[in-house]
């Protein structure tokens, strides 16, 4: 499908991770297994890991023991759970997955043009962690992860947040994920929204989604050239209007 003529007033563009920018389940899937099996519980297959990503580490610990019949276990296990799956994330960031094809010059490119933000579910140590081994930080002005229940996606906080700081608005800022949750917080945060082909959630996310206007990117490439096209009239026409938005906190890019 061909880019909404709506997407020439974009300014910035903001990215889920896991799924997005990364193929990030193998390594999802180890950290998992390794928090579980140290507190001697059963672990699980990537598929079904897979399956589980999208709404944070929390989020994938709770349905690992409700897996196995834990659904209630003590605060004090899922605790020591997320603390092991944290320090083994933190230890090897990217040791298993993989940047996707085509993303690195993407971003690249897009960073040229607009500023970059990444908008995840997962806790904001983790991502940059993830992005630092992954060789994409250089490229995005600020990382904002769900390091609190309220802000997870499909909330609009970290949206709203990311907009606000760029000196934005919502309407100007590109969500683009894989999963309902990105979809869900673009659209209550007034967002127009990219649904990626490639991720863990998009089947389930076109499934669901009943607008027949959403716009479906099948590569990088085709997001690129989809973006250039949505803007190139208006950038002719108003050129002022399209300068580039400087990224407000430098610090996040290194």
């Amino acid at each position: 499908m061909r880019a909404p003529e709506t997407l020439g007033r974009l300014r910035a563009i903001a990215f889920d991770l896991d799924g997005t920018l990364v193929d990030s389940a193998p390594d999802i899937a180890h950290a998992l297994n390794a928090a579980l099996l140290g507190a001697g519980l059963q672990p699980f297959d990537l598929d079904t890991v897979r399956a589980w990503i999208g709404d944070g580490p929390d989020r994938l610990i709770e349905r690992a023991l409700a897996a196995q019949g834990l659904a209630d276990a003590h605060e004090a296990l899922r605790q020591r759970l997320r603390v092991a799956f944290d320090v083994v994330t933190l230890d090897a960031p990217l040791a298993h997955g993989h940047v996707y094809e085509g993303i690195e010059a993407l971003l690249a490119q897009l960073a040229r043009e607009q500023p970059l933000v990444v908008v995840t579910n997962k806790p904001t140590a983790l991502a940059r962690a993830v992005l630092a081994a992954a060789r994409l930080l250089p490229h995005l002005c600020a990382v904002h992860g769900a390091d609190t229940p309220v802000l997870r996606k499909p909330s609009p906080a970290m949206l709203q947040a990311a907009a606000d700081r760029l000196g934005v608005s919502t309407a100007e800022l590109l969500m683009v994920g894989d999963g309902p949750a990105d979809l869900r917080a673009a659209e209550a945060a007034g967002c127009p929204a990219a649904l990626v082909s490639w991720g863990y959630g998009h089947e389930a996310a076109g499934a669901a989604q009943t607008d027949t206007a959403l716009w479906r990117v099948q590569t990088p490439q085709h997001l690129l050239a989809g973006l250039i096209a949505a803007t190139q009239d208006a950038r002719q026409e108003h050129p002022s209007t399209f300068r580039r938005q400087p990224c407000l906190q430098e610090a996040d890019r290194r």
